[in-house]
């Protein structure tokens, strides 16, 4: 077990990012996200730097960005022209960068760093609504392609040091992400085995005791009711494995409302 009181500078978030650029754009049934992470930096400490594990990045092996003056990556498609003149310019974390990678190498899991990507939107969308001003140094870790969840576990329980850090470290994902069965209509029916599945979350990440049984719940998170309708393809709900794994204890609820008519949750560590 991690010696918390050592550990205890750093603060974890799962948050959900929305679509595409709507949380910066407005509308389409985003109000209630945008209210949520306007007020986020209100609840938070002031931090010196911040790690973004987003759902729109996969790698072979995990891979962070390293440039000191990371690019945006519009890796959307279809939308107004404003949605691809967004400026983000947050300076980069290289030597935030280089711990990670060091971190992951010495538990054993090969990871390198890339100097050419840039952040995605499931980094600058939400990060420009939360922190507008760009002024907190900022890289991003991929997922694995293999989207293995007890492999996402364990990149994050490789960097527990990490919370010794003035550091934010933030799971941008989403976690309901079925894309047919999104709503605009405002009256549109409950939803009982999106509940169902959120419930479960809640109950494995903020009410299980044990990390151990967290973790297994979270590496097996199928078994959970009405996983697959939930998230057909795991990669907006991996970032939360990887937030898990790092806090190793139970975290609380800071979100849980409807975004383009179906509940999502935002967890706090």
């Amino acid at each position: 077990m991690k010696d918390e009181n050592k550990l205890s500078k750093g603060t974890i978030v799962y948050l959900p990012h929305g679509g595409g650029p709507f949380p910066v754009l407005g509308g389409m049934g985003h109000d209630r996200l945008i209210s949520f992470l306007k007020g986020l930096s209100s609840i938070l400490p002031v931090h010196d730097e911040i790690l973004v594990i987003s759902a729109h990045w996969e790698e072979r092996i995990p891979t962070i960005i390293t440039s000191g003056e990371p690019k945006l990556l519009y890796d959307y498609y279809g939308f107004q022209q404003a949605a691809y003149e967004i400026e983000y310019p947050a300076p980069g974390a290289p030597e935030l960068a280089a711990k990670v990678i060091e971190l992951l190498n010495k538990n054993g899991i090969k990871a390198r760093g890339d100097s050419n990507r840039g952040l995605d939107h499931g980094v600058f969308i939400p990060l420009k609504v939360i922190y507008p001003k760009a002024d907190i140094p900022v890289t991003q870790l991929s997922l694995k392609k293999k989207l293995n969840a007890a492999e996402h576990v364990r990149i994050g329980e490789a960097l527990q040091e990490l919370m010794s850090r003035n550091i934010l470290i933030i799971g941008s994902g989403f976690s309901f992400h079925n894309m047919r069965a999104f709503s605009l209509d405002e009256n549109a029916p409950a939803d009982p085995d999106n509940d169902a599945f959120q419930d479960w979350l809640i109950e494995t990440c903020c009410e299980t005791e044990e990390q151990e049984v967290r973790a297994h719940r979270l590496a097996n998170w199928t078994e959970a009711p009405f996983a697959r309708y939930c998230n057909p393809r795991e990669e907006h709900l991996l970032p939360l494995h990887v937030c898990q794994g790092i806090a190793g204890r139970n975290g609380k609820v800071i979100f849980d409302d409807y975004i383009v008519g179906k509940r999502g949750i935002a967890l706090k560590w």
